[in-house]
């Protein structure tokens, strides 16, 4: 099962940076958002690909046509919070509160209910899976969050899932979709999305997703935007990371793409035998 999902966000939205941090700083930064989302339109037509898109609340505020246009071509709309912050550094409230702007945002723009949520840089480690809850009060019964390794400012290697799992909350099941590993050496290595994809050679990428059952891609409209600005403040190994790859990574997400089938997350939803899965309890 090969999933596709892209996170809905600006190029200028990088995690951990003092010039990009806050709505505040975005104001800095011209728009690029409509010539990278013509890009994944374009990259979806001519693969006949469905997709899942995780998009911020602000992107629906500042450019509601491009969550309508999302909608209106029948790709499923899902959150990736409102402000693009990261969830260990909030506090429940804060969380709650950012979650619940997103949510109305983006119903107000599609009149669909929101179910699935992503939180940015997968910063759900095991010490605040207490988001969970608040997930599933605020109507959201699907989670792809989880990022079982190591990572720069998100993921924890304590969840151990990856793969479609049930994550039971005070009896209540939150159905959660992790990124995938593959194991090298004893290592377990991300290679679907993101820098990661970027980073890896074709047939390397073609060779782990054929060994692979489950696939969880994530990519973001900057990630085929080869000719954006550099932002100035990041260290040397932030910029590699941040622009590696952005001129191939459009092609060679087209070839997988032809060469596998992908799906979005709700035909995954509807696939997936959830009686059959992993169930996992974080007391």
């Amino acid at each position: 099962m090969n999933i596709l999902t892209f996170d809905i966000e600006e190029w200028f939205h990088i995690l951990d940076n003092a010039s990009t941090r806050t709505e505040t700083e975005w104001g800095r930064y011209e728009s690029r958002i409509h010539r990278n989302m013509d890009l994944i339109f374009q990259l979806l037509d001519e693969t006949n690909s469905r997709a899942t898109f995780f998009c911020l609340g602000w992107v629906a505020d500042k450019y509601p046509d491009v969550i309508k246009r999302i909608d209106a071509a029948g790709y499923e709309v899902a959150t990736h919070s409102y402000a693009h912050q990261l969830a260990y550094e909030q506090s429940p409230a804060e969380f709650t509160g950012d979650l619940q702007r997103s949510i109305k945002s983006l119903q107000d723009v599609t009149g669909k209910a929101v179910r699935a949520y992503r939180a940015p840089g997968f910063s759900i480690k095991f010490l605040n899976r207490w988001v969970f809850p608040i997930l599933l009060e605020n109507g959201i019964d699907v989670d792809c969050s989880v990022f079982s390794a190591r990572r720069s400012h998100g993921g924890d290697a304590a969840f151990g899932i990856t793969a479609p799992s049930l994550i039971d909350i005070n009896g209540t099941p939150l159905k959660e979709f992790p990124i995938n590993t593959v194991s090298i050496a004893g290592q377990d290595v991300i290679f679907s999305g993101g820098g990661y994809f970027r980073l890896f050679p074709y047939p390397v990428i073609h060779r782990f997703t054929q060994k692979s059952s489950y696939v969880m891609t994530y990519f973001h409209p900057r990630d085929f935007d080869h000719t954006q600005p550099v932002i100035e403040d990041l260290g040397m190994a932030r910029r590699f990371k941040s622009y590696y790859g952005l001129k191939g990574c459009w092609p060679k997400l087209h070839r997988l793409l032809k060469n596998f089938e992908f799906i979005d997350l709700a035909e995954a939803d509807r696939r997936i035998d959830w009686n059959a899965v992993p169930k996992k309890s974080f007391g």
